[in-house]
């Protein structure tokens, strides 16, 4: 095959060779020109005739724990738009903001800021299944400014609730799961971006908030902070700090009628939550302390600092109490003892960061009718409870039982009011239903939903089950219940008068038969040593061997075996009866979406119908 023709002229290899140059200019240029629907920041001009959202945002959150992100925002219902403010610390080459199902870096809806060398652009974006990110042929967000403060780099931007384009995140009322990235080097193009190989993050806000005003404080209002003495945070992930506060001697009663976070300027994003606790009024005195509430040396008389106050958790607003309600502080038969519980989420395991974090109290001597009072539904803060790794969708419930609610309720039953949920990062939804002759009756609440102008009475003799739902596909070992940020909560806070002595309604399962499941699941993988109760029961879950079997009789097992009740009044002490080993509240519609296997049922029954009055294998 000839390669050359010989009677190829010079003047047609010149031609041929700038056009072929030419050409690959043309696709250099191309492959470098602004993207299409991006906004290049430099073009950008403000518009007067466009108002923008008042200021300063009355919802903020910092998404990133070194505090160098945060996210603020604005609500417009009448437009059905979100106006949001993100803050830039340190701006290197672009940052991603985006929301997502679950906090799932892939299947995303994306906002991102990014520099290609020499131009920077904003624009909306998607990423796939596998983290690659495309800009959205739809744009909707609309950027409103971007400038330098002395405080950061601002971006202004908002978004329609709904924008009908089908790769884009539905923002509705409950948990939005934010996350965010940071970008280190330029892109030449947007396509070149992998959320998977960036540093990013994930944090869940309530972006709708209800479209009401805050009540009037009464003009004779007082305030109270209850916060840390400024305290140097541990440099460990997980730390609750203790401190004991007194009240001003013979204080009378006053009426909480609000209260509000007081966090430190800079560590927004390692206070994760605060509680405010009265001690018993039976323990005359409590000593000072300042200090970890895990420590061994600490004074037990702590312990018997129990009855809520007050209780906030990132992300959360001011709480307003009803016109008619207030919680009792102060006088006869209370404490003037309270104790601060300080939760810090130090992942980064910053030093020497001091904190004087806590919560206000607004309270008024103008007594309202009715005293209100805080119940702890959901489960005992335990490792007796865990929930499997490598669950997509796995499911606990807490009871409050009728023998609870019948012994510590008046016979006009409470009327609910509000509700406060909470769970730890593998938490994905929380719901407590009211059950009346077995039947589900209402829903108290759900999600992280707050209204006070949702209400629930009555409930005497009634059964409330708080039913946390958690995924933990991205862990390859066990999760137990217990205060780490690694661990799992499932508790919902419910606020109610008239108060009662009933402070906390919770459950596990009884210990006795989850060490025969522990026996059972091990002789059936072929392991016939006995390890029941010789090591902590954190060390046998993540001994067993978890396959779906493991798994589907553990299900079983919580939804069938008996329970043990916490049926505790406001000085930690339970009510005078037998609170172990009671049954399952009954429900004529199953809690579960998906049953466990017959299989797996039969191995429960069986666990169940060979338990002895012995706890030993």
């Amino acid at each position: 095959m000839r390669i050359c023709n010989k009677n190829l002229r010079l003047q047609d290899v010149t031609i041929m060779y700038f056009t072929a140059l030419a050409a690959l200019m043309v696709i250099l240029v191309a492959s470098y020109q602004a993207p299409t629907n991006a906004i290049e920041l430099s073009s950008l001009k403000s518009n007067p005739s466009r108002p923008l959202p008042p200021l300063p945002m009355p919802f903020r959150v910092p998404l990133d724990p070194r505090g160098n992100l945060q996210l603020a925002w604005n609500i417009s219902y009448a437009d059905q738009e979100v106006y949001m403010e993100l803050r830039v610390t340190e701006l290197k080459h672009g940052v991603v903001l985006g929301m997502s199902d679950q906090g799932e870096l892939t299947n995303a809806d994306l906002v991102v800021l990014w520099d290609s060398g020499a131009n920077s652009y904003f624009g909306d974006a998607w990423s796939d299944s596998e983290g690659h990110v495309s800009l959205d042929s739809q744009q909707d967000y609309e950027l409103l400014e971007a400038k330098h403060k002395p405080d950061g780099f601002y971006l202004l931007f908002k978004r329609p609730f709904s924008t009908c384009d089908p790769r884009d995140y539905l923002i509705e009322e409950g948990t939005v799961h934010i996350i965010y990235g940071f970008l280190d080097k330029p892109l030449a193009s947007l396509e070149q971006l992998n959320l998977s190989q960036i540093h990013t993050g994930v944090q869940r806000v309530l972006m709708l908030r209800p479209d009401t005003p805050s009540p009037n404080l009464p003009p004779d209002v007082q305030t109270l902070d209850v916060v840390a003495p400024n305290v140097i945070i541990p440099n460990q992930e997980t730390t609750y700090w203790c401190f004991i506060q007194k009240l001003p001697e013979n204080m009378p009663k006053n009426h909480i009628v609000m209260y509000e976070k007081v966090v430190t300027p800079g560590n927004e994003a390692i206070v994760h939550h605060i509680e405010v606790f009265e001690c018993s009024p039976d323990v005359s005195d409590v000593p000072d302390y300042s200090g970890s509430c895990d420590d061994k040396m600490k004074p037990g008389k702590l312990n018997f600092c129990r009855h809520v106050l007050a209780a906030w958790a990132m992300g959360a607003e001011a709480f307003y109490y009803p016109s008619d309600a207030g919680l009792p502080m102060g006088g006869p038969g209370s404490s003037r003892f309270l104790r601060l519980e300080v939760h810090y989420h130090n992942p980064l395991l910053v030093s020497g960061r001091p904190d004087s974090s806590g919560i206000r109290l607004h309270y008024t001597p103008s007594l309202r009718r009715y005293d209100a009072g805080i119940m702890e539904l959901g489960l005992v803060y335990t490792p007796i409870m865990a929930i499997p790794p490598k669950q997509h969708t796995f499911y606990l419930s807490g009871y409050c039982t009728s023998k609870c609610t019948q012994t510590a309720l008046p016979p006009g039953g409470i009327y609910i009011f509000a509700s406060q949920l909470h769970t730890h990062l593998a938490g994905r939804g929380v719901r407590t239903v009211l059950v009346r002759g077995g039947k589900e009756l209402e829903v108290v609440q759900e999600d992280q939903h707050f209204s006070t102008h949702y209400q629930v009475s009555n409930i005497r003799g009634d059964v409330l089950i708080t039913k946390c739902t958690y995924n933990t596909e991205d862990r390859s070992k066990p999760t137990v219940g217990g205060f780490g940020i690694m661990e799992e909560m499932c508790v919902n806070y419910v606020h109610y008068y008239p108060r009662t002595k009933l402070e906390l309604c919770k459950s596990h399962v009884d210990p006795g038969y989850l060490q025969k499941y522990f026996n059972f699941i091990n002789r059936f993988h072929g392991n016939d040593q006995c390890v029941c109760g010789e090591v902590g029961v954190t060390e046998q879950y993540s001994q067993l061997q978890w396959d779906a079997f493991t798994t589907e009789v553990l299900d079983s097992l919580y939804n069938t075996a008996p329970i043990s009740m916490h049926c505790n009044q406001s000085n930690a002490r339970l009510f005078p009866t037998t609170w172990e080993g009671g049954p399952q509240p009954s429900l004529s519609t199953s809690p579960n979406c998906n049953p466990p296997s017959a299989q797996a049922n039969r191995a429960s029954i069986q666990i169940i119908h060979n338990r002895t009055q012995s706890n030993n294998c």
